[in-house]
């Protein structure tokens, strides 16, 4: 079993030529009202490629609330662990220009209510194979989560921030894309970062987009996967369908070759969508993929 302790959001996403400059006003082509949320978003992603997993987190008593669950139980997550407090959902805006790229502001929300692990999340978390975290939810919650034992913790260190050594300690795999690992580790070039990293926990992967991504562990393991070329349509999403399949990948015992193969097969599927959540892929599409089946007829 795979616990996500982490964010839920509702995605207010509008769909552009051209991102906007300060000052400036500009006509989008399409709005849309997508579930997210990094927590959520991972969750997702590993129930579609085949895991049980749980979520634990915090909606609002809004009208986005009841969504954010019932977009995770449509997935097969269980949401027990989803508890509701007082006041607004955590929202995302989300602005995507043609070509996929996109810029985003988080407004926390109910996420920011989180102070920790539950003892019955912490039930949870001790008997799952891997703890998936991101940085949605304010640091002390995560720590706490963090520390307790039982699952492999696999953070995504994203908004990037600096993180702490209580929270490093406990890390045993951690997954930033290009940005966050420099901005982790003052280091441009990815293959820097990456042994950076290393210095700071025992397993890193470094994504790079349309380049793939670096894989190196303490053993001197060292590994470069590319991506699956496709037409990017929308990139929102991408780092967290790859976390999530990841994190399933190694449940299932691939090793870090073949798990960097499925989560990238996982990470092209979803760009290819419009969306966060709506554009993940299930486990059939990933295996098709991987048997080299014909992109189009997914």
């Amino acid at each position: 079993m795979i616990s996500v302790f982490g964010s839920a959001n509702m995605d207010l996403v509008a769909y552009v030529a051209q991102a906007p400059k300060p000052g400036e006003t500009i006509t989008g082509r399409a709005f849309r009202t997508i579930p997210g949320g990094k927590g959520a978003n991972q969750a997702i992603a590993a129930a579609r490629a085949g895991a049980e997993v749980a979520f634990l987190g915090a909606v609002g008593d809004d009208a986005f609330g009841p969504g954010l669950r019932a977009a995770l139980t449509e997935a097969g997550v269980d949401t027990s662990g989803l508890r509701v407090v007082p006041g607004p959902s955590g929202v995302a805006h989300i602005v995507v220009q043609d070509g996929g790229d996109n810029s985003i502001i988080v407004v926390p929300g109910a996420n920011g209510a989180v102070t920790g692990p539950s003892p019955r999340d912490a039930e949870t978390i001790g008997r799952s194979d891997a703890l998936l975290l991101q940085l949605e939810l304010p640091m002390d919650a995560v720590v706490a989560a963090a520390r307790v034992p039982g699952a492999e913790v696999i953070l995504t260190p994203a908004p990037a921030v600096p993180l702490p050594a209580e929270l490093l300690e406990a890390v045993g795999l951690i997954v930033p894309n290009e940005h966050e690992a420099a901005a982790l580790t003052g280091r441009d070039d990815p293959r820097d970062a990456l042994e950076a990293l290393l210095d700071l926990v025992p397993e890193a992967v470094v994504t790079l987009g349309a380049r793939g991504a670096l894989y190196g562990s303490r053993d001197g393991t060292r590994l470069r996967e590319p991506a699956v070329p496709v037409r990017a349509v929308d990139t929102t999403a991408a780092g967290d369908t790859f976390a999530g399949a990841l994190a399933v990948a190694r449940s299932e015992g691939r090793d870090p070759a073949r798990a960097l193969r499925f989560a990238s097969a996982a990470a092209a599927l979803s760009v290819r969508r419009e969306g966060a959540s709506t554009s993940m892929p299930r486990r059939h599409e990933i295996d098709r993929l991987l048997e080299g089946r014909n992109m189009e007829a997914l």
